[in-house]
């Protein structure tokens, strides 16, 4: 898997981000990671790990663990395996600029969850070409069956992040941003900048 279009869209001396190397070593589970990110608009980047890179898709509300919600899910290019640590502040002028940091990371499987990394990763495989991709998370915020679904009459960018209904499912309202530390970085921007945002606002 390429990571052509992730290194050409950034400059490494600018950006504390890693640089687009695969991952060739194989791990005993496979990792995923879900960062917040403050950038032009607030969303959340989901990542997959998947032969050695993250698959990757920005989710503007955010995962949910109600099976109500379906969370559009925008698929972008795929990010080296070391990005799943990263956090910090992408500088103005960048791509991305704004500030990352991790909502939520761990391990997942395939549903069938064999126990073994090879099989596993060619169901997962699967899954994403058929544009169905299911699988079981195992993180400290979203546990247990989601599904990434490719959106049928559109460009093959647009999913849908949906939650299972299963015993770690919620039915009431799930948002986010509930689930978020005040003294997070991005917290502590956002209330920073409310009285900006207000007297902009105020202005005719």
């Amino acid at each position: 898997m390429s990571l052509a279009t992730y290194n050409t869209k950034r400059n490494f001396n600018e950006t504390s981000e890693p640089s687009g190397k695969k991952n060739d070593k194989q791990q005993d589970k496979l990792s995923f990671v879900i960062q917040r990110h403050k950038a032009s608009h607030l969303h959340y980047d989901f990542r997959l790990e998947m032969e050695g890179v993250l698959k990757s898709w920005a989710v503007p509300k955010g995962p949910s663990l109600n099976p109500q919600d379906k969370r559009l899910a925008m698929m972008v290019e795929d990010h080296p395996y070391d990005y799943k640590d990263f956090a910090g502040v992408i500088p103005e002028g960048n791509y991305g600029a704004g500030i990352v940091e991790i909502w939520d990371s761990g391990t997942y499987t395939s549903l069938e969850d064999s126990g073994n990394v090879k099989e596993d990763e060619k169901l997962l495989k699967a899954g994403l070409a058929a544009g169905n991709l299911k699988f079981k998370m195992h993180g400290k915020k979203l546990k247990g069956e989601f599904a990434l679904v490719r959106l049928k009459d559109s460009n093959s960018n647009s999913w849908l992040l949906i939650k299972h209904n299963d015993s770690y499912a919620v039915h009431e309202n799930y948002n986010s941003e509930e689930n978020t530390p005040k003294n997070s970085p991005i917290n502590k921007w956002l209330a920073s900048h409310k009285p900006e945002e207000k007297q902009a606002k105020k202005k005719p």
